[in-house]
């Protein structure tokens, strides 16, 4: 039973390479990157044999509790496909301890798990430096890739179980940007510490509570012995064994439950009325711009992007603050960030709509109208973001005399990327999540296109600006305003350019393209 698990994992891994060229490409690299950082940090957890038992263990503690609550959380917030999900065998009539058994040797063959295995050897090597702490290193290993492997396999099933519903799968997501938008602060606050002379006694605080937890008991261990403490390393093995001892019997129990078990949905939502289609006009744009107002507010897919768009200032700006930059010059950053991300949002609409897309082929949808419908949500959200943010912008600062290069260059950023976007969606579409699945996953069929596209409209967006800016620098540099009421026309000039610009040329390549944006959408 798990020789043959065994073996089918191994044929499911090396299918992922049979793939086009390019994804195996993508893959490939992305597998040589990986491999890079485990070396380096394998390489530093040997080097810490040299350095006092004191510090290895601070650092091994640490580094340890974080790799086993990635580990932990991580499939729960982004989710995995899991090509072995006990549901697959319900059929089989195979015992569920056997294979709970079976399922958890397969998840050994896997990058991740060959990655913590890596981990917990080179951690033998930083305690080989005595008997005790030898033998509990090695103890250590089996107990800490035991519980990375078993808390992977028991959080992916949960994710997969009970967070399967579109419903679930939303508010995980809400949650995590929510936790990144309030880590922002944080990070502000671990970056002012002064890490030479207070960060071996910060990093001392967080591994002594962190040694008492199951994320970091079993690291913890070894470290103990060699400074000494017998008794705080027969303490922690117990709280290792017994985390890991729960998680297989948790593990276990999940099997169990979902071979008999229907997945958990969401109760379906009832909406009454026509809603956007009954506002927007009878024609081929407002049909789509009806439609995609509707998926703006409905598609989780959109309404996270619509999340980032702020939190990514809030990043930005903490990271800048940070930096000691003056607020004068940090207050200029989040308006244009957040038209960046806006007018940059619909850049791969096409490919989201997935086998919807026959209905605009099917209806000889003119390709103009479909580039202006597409933009309308985005561009009933820009207007009151560049006109509300920049005026708020300007009060803060108490200085109204920059509002007009800050309307200047948030208008030309927002109209450039509508318009690129715009010509890049019908053009240069790549694989998408698709509707329903979580917007965390990977799209079903990954590569190397999608991110050299996201990376040249950024690129041709921010660049766009730089005329823009040229006359508020300037402004800045000689005191005098004449150039910030220079930069508002430059900027509406070159963003409604590109933007009309954009929506034409990509409206008569989606015209010419229709049948292939099909197939591609039919395919992915």
């Amino acid at each position: 039973m798990v020789a043959h698990l065994l073996r089918l994992k191994l044929i499911l891994l090396a299918n992922t390479f049979r793939r086009s060229p390019w994804q195996m490409v993508g893959m490939i690299v992305a597998v040589l990157y990986g491999i890079a950082i485990a070396l380096v940090i394998t390489a530093e957890l040997i080097a810490l044999r040299t350095v006092p038992a004191e510090i290895a263990h601070v650092v091994t503690v640490v580094f340890g509790s974080i790799v086993v609550l990635g580990f932990t959380l991580l499939p729960l917030v982004f989710g995995v496909d899991d090509t072995v999900d006990p549901r697959r065998f319900s059929l089989y009539g195979i015992a569920s301890t056997r294979l709970a058994v079976g399922l958890l040797a397969a998840a050994f063959v896997s990058v991740p798990s060959v990655v913590i295995v890596i981990f917990a050897l080179a951690q033998v090597a930083t305690w080989s430096r005595g008997g005790a702490p030898v033998v509990l290193a090695l103890v250590g290993a089996v107990l800490i890739v035991l519980t990375c492997v078993l808390a992977a396999r028991v959080s992916t099933a949960i994710a997969s179980f009970f967070l399967a519903s579109r419903r679930a799968r939303d508010i995980s997501g809400i949650l995590l940007l929510l936790v990144l938008a309030a880590a922002a602060p944080l990070i502000a606050f671990v970056a002012t510490v002064d890490w030479q002379a207070e960060g071996v006694t910060m990093f001392r605080r967080i591994a002594a509570v962190a040694a008492w937890t199951p994320f970091g008991a079993a690291w913890s261990m070894p470290g103990d012995a060699a400074d000494g403490n017998g008794g705080l390393a027969a303490m922690r093995l117990l709280i290792a064994v017994a985390f890991v001892v729960a998680l297989w019997l948790l593990w276990r129990w999940l099997v169990n439950m979902m071979l008999v078990s229907q997945m958990r949905e969401a109760g379906a939502r009832t909406y009454l009325g026509l809603g956007w289609f009954r506002v927007m006009p009878a024609t081929q744009t407002g049909a789509i711009a009806a439609r995609s107002l509707t998926y703006w507010g409905r598609d989780a897919r959109y309404r996270i992007g619509l999340l980032v768009i702020p939190i990514v200032p809030i990043i930005m700006v903490a990271a800048l603050l940070v930096g000691g930059l003056p607020w004068s010059i940090i207050a200029w950053v989040p308006v244009p960030i957040m038209c960046l991300f806006l007018g940059w949002s619909p850049h791969n609409d096409v490919a989201y709509d997935n086998t919807a897309f026959w209905i605009h082929v099917s209806a000889s949808t003119s390709g103009v109208a479909d580039r202006w419908g597409r933009l309308v949500p985005a561009l009933f959200l820009g207007a009151p973001l560049v006109l509300v943010g920049s005026a708020v912008t300007a009060s803060l600062l108490g200085s109204w005399w920059i509002l007009p290069g800050l309307l200047g260059v948030s208008t030309c950023i927002l109209g450039v990327g509508l318009g690129i976007s715009s010509f890049i969606s019908s053009a240069f579409p790549y694989a998408a999540v698709h509707p329903g699945d979580n917007p965390f996953a990977q799209p079903q069929a990954a590569g190397t296109a999608g991110s050299m596209v996201q990376g040249v409209s950024f690129f041709l967006t921010v660049a766009s600006a730089i005329p823009v800016l040229v006359f508020v620098l300037i402004s800045y540099a000689t005191g005098s305003t004449g150039w910030m009421w220079l930069a508002l026309p430059v900027g509406l000039v070159i963003g409604g350019s590109v933007l009309l610009g954009g929506v034409h040329l990509g409206g008569r390549v989606m015209s010419r393209r229709a049948p292939e944006l099909l197939a591609f959408t039919l395919r992915n």
